[in-house]
């Protein structure tokens, strides 16, 4: 009896325990449902939609009850659909109110400035209107939202300078205001926000040096600051922010060299560095950095060799060193790494052989502009990207095949050398062949040009060669497609496809006559909107340097600013000399220039079409060799076939003759027979 109790009340005591679990769990779900919004945040947020001409969406503005629906449920905050999206917290106190602590508004081009009326939302811990066009300044009063922790404005127009009030957001984690058109230089203030881990300060207008304040930064994990006017020496302080997995400097004004203290930010995934200037730097200070998965150091004034162990860095998937002073041989280590997928070396003074193993990984390899020498071993072959120009190989019946051509654009460029045959050629870039109304004709140039490769006209008279992945772009095209009618030309079927390139474009003319020439550039900007659409595509900037016969003729290229506009044409013109019989024309992107408009990874040089013609009066034919052997070969056919002819006509004419003068004799003979046979003239 004692025992049936105790199971009775133990039974009793479970149905309970699992009735109060059950109210505890559903409690605040049921007076989430009947709580209100607090009505101060509610005039506050529609003062702010409606200045944005932005209208709340039913998923969460249910029966005119902002914190409603998916504001309090577990519908996804960056749901497509949910936007403008907010999200409420009713959990503040017992009087069923509830507060709106997150507010998106994304990519839905709106227009306005920030109104003081934010500051009602007091609870806002993030705030993102990134990708619109909002104006105007960032107000100093959103220092007041003190329990902001995401701040994200970027791909805006704010202008002005950064308020220093900035620094009062001391919750802040993640602050991002790049792309947009601050001014002036960074507050020190920033230096105050010690829980910062996020800083995207790429292409947002301000310049000078970083203050010292931001060495409080320690916990910083992403700093991007590329783009940007920032000057003086990279800081050192930097060194000492240990937890920092993602840095990028490309286009800056920094001076060298890359601080030594770098060696101590060994939790690095990502580093980018590129665009020094004044001081060179080695690569001691990557030492210590084995966990890098992409390491770019392009243009970066590095003077070294490779290091002997670079095979250590086991995680190492995309390496850029061009466009440096690296000397001595390459590590066959390198070329064994299994993680290692890109690998670019152009542009500098590496010599000695191609080691004898590859990786089945590395499917990516620029090696340009160096002086390598030597055969090839048994794995480089056409399947790969893989460029080689303007190195020192050694060519013959084994290998001249592999990569056909290649050997034109070695570092004397052979071909026609000292034999010209050209003084002019027109290219139309990246595509089919155009004719001009004032008869140019613009020879096709629509290879499959990739990340490494390059080109040469089966003519031999022009090649072409490219290099750079764009980063961070999971479709990657070197080839731009456009609908829009370009303006200011007349001939706009030039610009239908551009050569599109992120970092090095090159194009030469090869077999030419020495002496003067005309150099003629065609652009047009038709990837962005026009400025005056105030969108955020409109804010994309192209910038890149142009060079002549390896002299800088152009720096910092803008073509919609010299166009006056996107989607007009633009033809810049220069005068080069040729004295070795082959012309250089090279676009470059130096860093600068916008990121990530329209889409992520756009960036670098692009061109429709170039034409060059000289200045003087042509000694030479300008017929590519293979022309002329088939036209003195049709030549000799049709003077063979004409003489035959003739002599056939004479033969066939004496034939006749001959043969009716025969027929005349008999007849005479024939007369003088009493008996006369029938005779029949064949004539």
């Amino acid at each position: 009896m004692g025992l049936r109790v105790r199971h009775h009340l133990s039974s009793s005591s479970a149905h309970f325990c699992l009735f109060v679990i059950f109210i505890f769990l559903c409690f605040p779900f049921y007076d989430a449902q009947n709580a209100t919004t607090d009505p101060s945040e509610v005039r506050a947020l529609n003062l702010l939609l409606g200045g944005w001409d932005a209208q709340a969406v039913a998923l969460w503005n249910i029966s005119g009850e902002p914190c409603s629906g998916s504001a309090i449920n577990a519908t996804d905050f960056k749901d497509g659909d949910n936007n403008p999206a907010i999200k409420c917290d009713c959990s503040y106190n017992n009087n069923n109110t509830c507060h709106i602590t997150q507010l998106r508004v994304y990519a839905l081009q709106k227009r306005g400035t920030i109104p003081e009326v934010i500051v009602a939302l007091k609870y806002l811990t993030l705030l993102n209107i990134d990708q619109n066009y909002f104006t105007g300044p960032l107000p100093a009063y959103i220092g007041n939202l003190s329990s902001l922790k995401t701040l994200s404005i970027a791909h805006n127009a704010f202008s002005g300078g950064i308020p220093k009030e900035i620094g009062n957001l001391k919750e802040l984690t993640s602050l991002s205001i790049g792309e947009n058109n601050f001014s002036g230089t960074l507050p020190p203030e920033i230096g105050n926000l010690v829980k910062l881990e996020e800083l995207y300060i790429n292409s947002c207008g301000v310049g000078g040096e970083i203050p010292s304040t931001f060495a409080n930064l320690k916990s910083m994990r992403v700093l991007w600051a590329s783009d940007s006017a920032f000057s003086g020496k990279i800081p050192e302080f930097i060194g000492n922010w240990t937890k920092l997995q993602q840095l990028r400097f490309q286009g800056n004004s920094f001076k060298g060299p890359i601080p030594s203290s770098f060696s101590n930010l060994t939790s690095l995934d990502s580093l980018r560095i590129s665009d020094m200037h004044n001081v060179s730097s080695t690569l001691d200070f990557i030492k210590n950095l084995k966990s890098l998965s992409e390491l770019y150091l392009r243009n970066a004034l590095i003077s070294d060799t490779i290091p002997s162990d670079i095979g250590e860095y086991t995680r190492l998937q995309r390496l850029d060193l061009s466009f440096n002073n690296l000397t001595g041989p390459i590590p066959s280590s390198l070329f064994n790494m299994s993680s290692l997928e890109s690998l670019f070396l152009g542009n500098n003074s590496l010599s000695g052989n191609l080691p004898n193993q590859k990786s089945n990984t590395l499917q990516t390899i620029d090696l340009s502009y160096n002086y390598l020498s030597g055969s090839f071993p048994l794995w480089v072959s056409s399947n790969l990207q893989l460029n080689l120009v303007a190195n020192n190989f050694t060519f013959d019946s084994s290998n001249i095949s592999v990569l056909p051509q290649l050997n034109c654009l070695q570092r004397n460029f052979p071909c026609n050398r000292d034999l010209p045959r050209y003084a002019n050629f027109a290219i139309k870039c990246g595509g089919p062949e155009r004719k001009t109304s004032d008869g140019i004709v613009f020879e096709a140039e629509k290879s499959s040009l990739g990340a490494a490769s390059f080109n040469v006209t089966s003519s031999e008279k022009w090649a072409v060669s490219n290099v750079g992945l764009f980063a961070d772009r999971n479709s990657p095209a070197y080839v731009e497609n456009t609908l829009a009618q370009v303006t200011s030309t007349n001939a706009p079927e030039l610009y239908q496809t551009s050569r599109i390139s992120p970092s090095s474009l090159r194009y030469y003319g090869l077999g030419l006559e020495n002496g003067n020439y005309t150099i003629s550039l065609f652009f047009a900007e038709t990837a962005f909107d026009d400025r005056s659409s105030q969108t955020w595509e409109s804010r994309g900037r192209r910038i890149f340097d142009i060079y002549i016969q390896g002299s800088l003729r152009l720096k910092d290229f803008d073509i919609s600013k010299e166009a006056g506009g996107v989607r007009k044409a633009f033809v810049s013109k220069f005068n080069a000399t040729v004295s070795e019989n082959y012309l250089e024309i090279h676009l470059f992107w130096a860093g600068k220039g916008t990121c990530c408009t329209p889409v992520q990874g756009y960036y670098g040089p692009i061109i429709s079409a170039l034409s060059v013609v000289p200045d003087f009066m042509p000694t030479v034919s300008g017929i590519p060799p293979h022309t002329r052997k088939e036209k003195e070969k049709t030549g000799l056919i049709v003077g063979v076939t004409l003489s035959a002819a003739i002599v056939g006509f004479i033969l066939l004419f004496a034939f006749l003759y001959f043969n009716g003068k025969t027929r005349k004799d008999d007849e005479d003979v024939f007369v003088g027979i009493d008996y006369k046979p029938n005779t029949f003239s064949y004539l």
